[in-house]
């Protein structure tokens, strides 16, 4: 029997491993090229004070001025999207995050599958023991 604490332990070590696969490499050497860039940098703070102002606008009811800062937002996403240092900063994002997300879920099908194994279930049905044993009986006829 595993204790909480047993278990946080083998998720730490985890987490230290997926720390060092080259998806988490790849996704540092992104994030580092973006901080240096001054261009990014520029862009990031225009874009940061231009949503702040989208915020203000919206929440005094500036539409005409809400459709403009809008238009600009758009623009400057636009302009950090065809960076080619930020296509590889995102495409990394999305590497890491299936790398969690495939570990979440091979963890998630695991423990399912122990539990209904340990039961006595049905792993096709994905009914637990319980389930299978306290079922009604449907096959027995009665006349």
């Amino acid at each position: 029997m595993y204790t909480k604490d047993d278990i946080l332990d083998q998720a730490r070590k985890l987490g230290k491993m997926m720390s060092e696969t080259e998806e988490v490499e790849f996704f540092k050497r992104a994030e580092a090229q973006i901080h240096e860039n001054q261009t990014v940098r520029e862009k990031m703070a225009s874009l940061k004070s231009l949503q702040k102002q989208a915020v203000n606008f919206q929440n005094y009811g500036k539409d005409k001025a809400l459709a403009m800062v809008e238009e600009k937002i758009k623009n400057i996403e636009k302009e950090l999207d065809e960076m080619p240092i930020v296509s590889e900063f995102k495409e990394a994002q999305v590497e890491v995050n299936e790398l969690l997300q495939m570990v979440s879920h091979s963890i998630s099908h695991t423990v399912t599958n122990e539990i209904i194994e340990s039961t006595g279930g049905n792993q096709l049905t994905g009914e637990t023991g319980a389930a299978v044993n306290n079922a009604p009986n449907t096959s027995s006829c009665s006349h």
